[in-house]
């Protein structure tokens, strides 16, 4: 579906991140990714990802830091010679309350999550716009929706959402579509280090399939979402979150 077309990823060593590599992977895509501190978690992705019969490159990149992005998005466009799909997945989180919540956390959180968004976007769309294509997908939460806890991860969130729509007019034009996808609660290492597990039982309870979403679920969408079945979707954000925003009152006073 995706071969010679080149995917450049953020968070590519997280949980959900991993699975998109995998899924597109599997498409014959070339895959761009960055990690931060997993280096034998990246190596060991990319040679999977080349036993699947894809062309993929790590990097070691801070999100945060624009140049070191740049840098990212110029060695991606020389070695591959395209980027055709942006893919947004990179995230952090410290749970705390407002009262709590530390200054340098409240940044880093912000810097991450959307200040990651905007240098990996920005510094890869001018290819897009230039061959008049491409498909810029973010990863937001249903937290940016329903302001699930904590602060400053739901504002990062909700601002990745306006975000998205915003640009999807702006480059709409260009031939270039932006979509968002809300997870709720996803099985993996940011869950098991946000709750403990008496409290995702408790969550459990109120997410009406009574389950949480997998990370290959994810990027199932994510493929939908980069693919021409999906040619005429743009600016939407969709929600996969097995019903819990069916239930928007019950996020108060988890514990």
């Amino acid at each position: 579906m995706f071969r010679n077309k080149t995917v450049i990823i953020s968070g590519g060593s997280g949980d959900v991140g991993k699975a998109i590599i995998r899924e597109m992977a599997k498409e014959g895509a070339n895959i761009s990714f960055n990690y931060f501190n997993n280096k034998d978690g990246a190596r060991k992705l990319e040679q999977e990802s080349r036993n699947a019969g894809a062309k993929i490159k790590s990097f070691k990149v801070d999100i945060k830091d624009y140049t070191a992005v740049q840098k990212w998005v110029q060695k991606t466009k020389e070695y591959f010679g395209s980027i055709d799909i942006i893919i947004n997945n990179a995230a952090t989180l410290k749970p705390a309350s407002l009262a709590f919540t530390k200054k340098k956390d409240w940044q880093k959180v912000l810097d991450t999550n959307l200040g990651g968004l905007f240098n990996l976007t920005q510094c890869a769309i001018f290819y897009l716009i230039k061959q008049k294509s491409g498909n810029i997908i973010n990863i937001a939460s249903i937290s940016g929706i329903i302001g699930t806890p904590p602060v400053n991860y739901a504002a990062s969130k909700g601002g990745i959402i306006a975000f998205s729509k915003c640009l999807a007019r702006e480059v709409a034009t260009y031939n270039i579509r932006v979509n968002t996808i809300a997870p709720g609660y996803v099985k993996g290492a940011m869950l098991d280090r946000s709750m403990s597990l008496e409290q995702q039982e408790k969550m459990l309870k109120k997410i009406p399939l009574e389950r949480f979403a997998q990370p290959q679920e994810i990027a199932a969408l994510v493929k939908f979402l980069a693919g021409k079945k999906s040619r005429y979707i743009t600016g939407q954000t969709i929600v996969i979150d097995g019903g819990y925003t069916l239930c928007p009152f019950t996020f108060y006073n988890e514990k």
